[in-house]
């Protein structure tokens, strides 16, 4: 494991501190989770934002889409445990 030198401003640090005791870990074991932590969720929004951008483009490109009504049947249907069929794409352009 290689060192880091991190500078806190002294409010941060006592934050950190006063997490890290809460939590029943050590201050440094408190920093290392939530860098980890927040190195994962930067990673999860790029990936996120890329399968967004890559839905948009191909709705775009297909001109068919779902009506938000029939998609929220759906899933209401699905979390009640009941057997229902997919909403059909439909054109959206004119």
């Amino acid at each position: 494991m290689t060192t880091t030198s991190l500078k806190l401003p002294e409010h941060v640090k006592q934050l950190a501190m006063a997490a890290a005791k809460l939590q029943g870990v050590s201050p440094h074991a408190f920093m290392v989770e939530a860098i980890r932590a927040a190195a994962v969720a930067a990673e999860k929004r790029v990936a996120f934002v890329a399968d967004a951008l890559a839905s948009r483009d191909e709705t775009l490109e297909s001109g068919e889409g779902y009506a938000a009504a029939e998609v929220h049947a759906y899933i209401r249907a699905r979390a009640s445990g009941e057997a229902v069929s997919k909403p059909k794409a439909k054109p959206w352009r004119d």
